[in-house]
This record gives C-alpha cells, structure tokens and sequence, in this order.
C-alpha cells in the first residue's frame, strides 16, 4: 500500500482548496486533510497535527499549510517520506511584513472580514482570466466557515514563524516545489531559491496559475502531484 498523502490547506482555507486533488489521488491513496487551526504558532500547528497523523506519509501543504508542513518535516524527519510545498516561503516575516499584518487583524476583530482577506490575498495574486471571479469567491467562502478569530491567529502565527530556511538544507525525501508565475504574493524566483536549498529538489512554475494553483489549473496540479508519488523514495 502507498503511505498516506497528507495535505495541508493555507491560511483561512478548508479542504476545498485541495478539493480536485482530493478527488483524483483518493482513487489509489489515503488521503488526509490536516488544517492547521489548533494552536498559537507555526510550531504548535505542527506538533497538534502530527499527534493526528499516521506513521508514515507523504506530505504537502500551499502557502500557510506548506510553512506548516515544513516544520512538520524539521520536527518529525523520520515519519515524512516525501515533501510537497506549494506556493509558500521558508522565509520568515520581515518587521515590515508583520507590521503589514496588523491592520488586516484589526479589520478582522471587527468584523470586516472581507476587507482584510482582500489585503491578505488580493485577488491580483492570482492569475488573470475568467476563472479568477470564481477562485475569489471560494476564498471567501472559506475564510468565512473559519471566521475572524481564526484569521487573527493564524496571522500572528505566521508573524512569528521561524526560519525553515537550514531545515531544508538538510532534507532527504523526494521534494517538490510548485508554484504559479502570477503569484506575486511568493513569486516564482523565491520557490527557485527554496528548490535550490532542498537537495534534489523538482522545481514546478505552472505559466497559468498564481497564487492558488490546487485550484486555478487542478489537472496540472494533479499531474505534478502524481509524478512527485512516483519519484524513487531514495535520493541517489
């Protein structure tokens, strides 16, 4: 049997944001959703998921759940067997990009929801065409199933997260990285230094998504996803 495929979703996201891959990889694989909406910081996020988990798995996470995902693979090296990080940044925030934040927390306390996902993940970080209403209009259905005070804490959790950057360094499992061309919020030349840091690394820039690609251009996502379940579990 294959290990389990464990998928984290991002910030102010549920499982429909992996909702295409849910429905092509759970034709052959187990497959776990594991939102990281327990716990006040990256870590605490990742220790709260890990107690849920198998043994054993493949692992991906997009934007907020690939930063959760890398911590999963610091802390429990000897359980992931594989790695997929999607849109996302081992980077932490700069004092400019926490200060940034905090007016999006406030809009959130007060019940302005949408104003504060629009700063957050506004929509020109996704790709353009006539798809981008309908991505938009998801992410907000998700954000408002998980409510203000989620936003509030995964925001200071994601102000204070530490620096995966060594961590990746020092990986060895099968490692993907993907992202669209049109994110802008963790644009492609970051995923190309975060590739570069993981030994072996597949690095994927999909020309017609941004910062949602699980959901913007599913089959390629789907087609990435199963080559990297396929790739040998060595690195040689």
């Amino acid at each position: 049997m294959p290990d389990p495929v464990v998928l984290i979703p991002g910030m102010m996201c549920d499982a429909r944001v992996f909702g295409p891959q849910i429905d092509d990889l759970s034709r052959d694989h187990t497959v776990v959703i594991a939102p990281p909406v327990v716990g006040e910081t990256v870590r605490e996020m990742a220790a709260n998921i890990l107690d849920q988990l198998p043994p054993r798995f493949a692992l991906a996470g997009i934007s907020m759940g690939g930063i959760v995902a890398m911590e999963i693979a610091r802390s429990a090296p000897e359980r992931v067997t594989r790695l997929a990080l999607i849109s996302t940044t081992p980077l932490p925030d700069t004092p400019a990009q926490a200060t940034w934040r905090e007016p999006q927390i406030v809009r959130a306390s007060a019940g302005r929801l949408d104003e504060a996902m629009n700063e957050t993940l506004s929509p020109d970080n996704l790709a353009p065409g006539d798809g981008r209403d309908t991505v938009v209009a998801l992410v907000r259905s998700m954000a408002h199933g998980l409510g203000g005070e989620m936003f509030v804490r995964q925001s200071r959790a994601l102000q204070r997260r530490p620096d995966a950057q060594r961590s990746l360094q020092k990986l060895r499992i099968p490692t993907m990285v993907m992202c669209g061309a049109h994110d802008g919020l963790t644009p492609p030349k970051r995923h190309e230094i975060m590739a570069a840091l993981i030994p072996g690394a597949e690095l994927v820039i999909l020309p017609e998504a941004g910062h949602l690609p699980t959901v913007e251009v599913p089959q390629q996502v789907n087609i990435g996803l199963r080559a990297w379940l396929d790739l040998p579990p060595e690195l040689h």
